[in-house]
């Protein structure tokens, strides 16, 4: 976090980021650090690097997975979820950092009794990223409190493939710059090697603006067709009623948030990795903030507040884990790849804290590992070996009639 001297002075008019209730972004992530290393037992983390053209992204991911093994990882609902998309959305990251509480320490909701979810708990492998906007949140907590985008100006949530780069007509580019070309930017290159990998079967993408429960689409004015829209609504309608009285938004993005978004991650994880159910959350919003308070207009300003926002969402999340677990065909419920072993495209993993298999099945994948290496390796060799023959051979090939050419002509 910078200095109050060298941050962009915010006028008088506007709400500062109230540092009583936000954690800076490092010690966010730095308390999330000590949570891993206090329950290694569930929850492990990677910490990823990407990056082109002279600009790099830098990811926190948090894996929760229940020590008891009653319940095979293969069988287990993998749920994926981003906080922090966009830089002026503290409240989100900070509800990341809440839920991880309650997964692994059992931190309390007042009035509600959670003995009850812990059997749901061991039925899921949950990815948890807290911050994808790094760069950008570093550059809302300098000063630019309105901005939502990286930190080299584009907004990931344009950034992904699907209907990429069509601009509305109320288009600003200071919102919605979609980048130079889909994934064009590091963060969005880690999210969807890690949604390729990992292969969730729930997705969240969690907002503040607004409350509302959304579904695909964000680039059209509808819901996708057949049965397994109709059990993404209802998940959504059930949770929207267990949890908020039916208060909230239910719907596609582009139908009830009043405008199209194009490149979304939520539409590329429902059309392209066919992710079952990708929704998006919105937990919060003041809508009686004038347009240029962004904090205010993004983020509860009160402890009551605070703490009713928090603890209302990581309600909600408990409860769409279990209707989750009992909604999704079983059919869909099927191992497909390792939890864990996963790089980004163009990135590097920094740090990586993960149990470890045993000694005898450990050494087995690893000779595998090692040998497959070994016979990819010695097969490119004899591909580059075989290449240079060649070529040696039609140099000599082509010398040879160039010099009984030039004899036949002296002749």
């Amino acid at each position: 976090l910078v200095s109050p001297a060298s941050a962009k002075k915010i006028p008088a008019s506007v709400t500062p980021i109230s540092r009583d209730l936000y954690r800076p972004s490092d010690t966010l992530l730095s308390e999330i650090k000590a949570l891993v290393a206090r329950n290694p037992d569930r929850l492990t983390m990677d910490t990823v690097r990407a990056g082109n053209k002279g600009y790099s992204a830098e990811m926190l991911v948090v894996t929760f997975n229940h020590v008891k093994k009653t319940v095979h990882d293969g069988s287990k609902i993998k749920i994926l979820l981003s906080f922090g998309q966009h830089g002026r959305e503290l409240i989100t990251s900070e509800l990341a950092l809440s839920l991880l509480y309650i997964l692994t320490e059992k931190r309390k909701i007042a009035g509600v009794d959670l003995s009850s979810f812990e059997k749901i708990l061991e039925h899921l492998v949950i990815k948890v990223v807290p911050i994808e906007n790094f760069n950008g949140r570093k550059r809302v907590e300098a000063g630019e409190i309105c901005d939502r985008r990286n930190g080299r100006g584009v907004d990931l949530n344009r950034n992904w493939s699907v209907d990429w780069g069509k601009k509305e007509k109320d288009y600003n580019p200071f919102e919605e710059d979609p980048g130079t070309a889909p994934f064009s930017e590091p963060e969005a290159q880690i999210m969807q090697e890690l949604s390729k990998s990992f292969k969730p079967h729930i997705w969240v993408n969690v907002h503040s603006g607004m409350e509302a429960l959304f579904m695909p689409y964000d680039h059209k004015n509808t819901t996708p067709d057949g049965a397994p829209s109709h059990l993404m609504r209802s998940v959504l309608e059930n949770v929207n009623h267990r949890n908020f009285q039916d208060s909230c938004l239910v719907g596609s993005g582009g139908g009830a948030v009043g405008y199209l978004a194009h490149g979304t991650t939520t539409d590329y994880l429902y059309d392209i990795a066919k992710v079952p159910m990708p929704f998006t959350f919105e937990i919060y919003g003041d809508e009686k903030a004038s347009t240029d308070d962004c904090f205010k207009m993004f983020n509860p300003v009160d402890k009551i507040t605070f703490d009713r926002v928090i603890n209302k969402w990581c309600m909600a999340f408990l409860i769409l884990f279990e209707e989750g677990l009992r909604t999704l065909p079983d059919d869909q419920v099927v191992s497909q790849g390792a939890l864990d072993n996963w790089v980004p495209m163009g990135g590097e993993i920094l740090e990586r804290n993960m149990d470890q298999k045993s000694g005898g099945e450990n050494g087995k994948l690893e000779g595998l590992d090692l040998g497959m290496q070994e016979l990819k390796t010695y097969f490119r060799l004899f591909m580059l070996s075989t290449f240079l023959l060649m070529f040696m051979f039609c140099s000599r090939i082509s010398k040879n009639r160039s010099r009984d050419s030039d004899e036949q002509s002296t002749a």
